[in-house]
């Protein structure tokens, strides 16, 4: 019933996938949703080389299942190292964000590397597929992080038919339905995130815990403010602030630079606990669904019944 074609594809059990949540999705997340029988993803957005090799390394400890890692490609110069690093280590996925990595396609394709590329428009879909990607996730705008305008109801079935890879959804899931859901849209599986910052396996400043906790469904907002891309986070003052007068955000990079000179960017809680009212607090809409913590192995054991049963429901209303 849960079984699709990306699970052959992937080598997994189920068809949900971690997003790549940098900072957030290291070692100990991404291996225990691989153990359940999903793909777990590494977000590698912001970790230097070496330490890139550390969490394929520590991973690798945690589980023999498949996972992948995930990284932030909009300049070829960022992931250049990288991508060495990745083949160095035998990685087998590659998820790539903001831009298609097509200069690296072919060498990752040598090496026996699937890519898997993050789109918000149907184009960004068809261009990742031109340039040689293996599937694409059609990402709606309820997602967190970096994302696009468009809603994943209308976007997942447009990309869908747009193109001849296979396609995942991503956007606003949050429970098993959102999986089925998805299934429906035509999707061949799904990419969860912010639901998977509630467990003790995300590596996540506590505020950053409970704000997903106390989130309603209209607690996120897309904003510029921290990376000069727009990216759907929590709402507080510090986004306030800025957005009064966003002339002043600078395009991306610089607007990084510019946050972590401010201090807000430590929403993993490396540096102590983070400052709610300032700190960038990545979340998609669906973190209003969210109210417990709970270990990642459960909570996607969860998904999957969940889905089970939506799927279940869906055939007895239309048969």
């Amino acid at each position: 019933m849960l079984r699709t074609e990306i699970c052959d594809y992937f080598g997994i059990e189920y068809p949900i996938v971690l997003a790549g949540m940098g900072g957030v999705s290291m070692h100990r997340l991404a291996a225990a949703v691989s153990n359940a029988g999903g793909l777990g993803v590494i977000g590698a957005a912001g970790l230097d080389p070496q330490r890139l090799r550390d969490e394929i390394r520590a991973t690798r400890k945690l589980t023999t299942k498949p996972f992948a890692v995930d990284l932030l490609a909009p300049l070829p110069e960022m992931i250049r190292p990288h991508v060495t690093v990745m083949i160095e280590e035998g990685i087998k996925i590659f998820v790539a964000g903001l831009a298609v990595p097509k200069e690296f396609i072919a060498t990752m394709h040598e090496h026996g590397m699937k890519v898997v590329v993050m789109c918000g428009k149907v184009r960004h879909a068809q261009k990742a597929e031109a340039a040689g990607a293996d599937a694409v996730v059609a990402q709606g705008t309820e997602a967190g992080g970096h994302t696009g305008e468009i809603g994943a109801l209308a976007l997942v079935p447009q990309v869908r038919d747009a193109v001849r890879i296979p396609v995942l959804a991503a956007g606003g899931i949050s429970d098993g339905r959102g999986v089925a859901a998805a299934l429906a849209l035509g999707a061949a599986g799904v990419v969860v995130g912010t639901r998977f910052i509630a467990t003790p396996e995300a590596q996540a400043a506590q505020v950053y815990r409970e704000a997903l906790l106390s989130a309603a469904d209209d607690s996120t907002t897309r904003t510029r403010c921290y990376t000069g891309k727009p990216a759907r986070c929590i709402r507080n003052s510090y986004v306030a602030e800025w957005e009064g007068d966003p002339s002043r955000i600078e395009p991306f990079p610089e607007q990084v630079r510019v946050s972590y000179k401010n201090q807000v960017m430590d929403y993993t809680g490396e540096q102590g606990d983070a400052d709610p009212f300032r700190t960038f607090m990545p979340a998609g809409q669906g973190a209003g669904m969210i109210r417990q913590v709970e270990p990642a192995g459960e909570l996607f054991a969860r998904l999957v019944e969940e889905a089970k049963t939506a799927i279940r429901k869906l055939n007895r209303a239309v048969s």
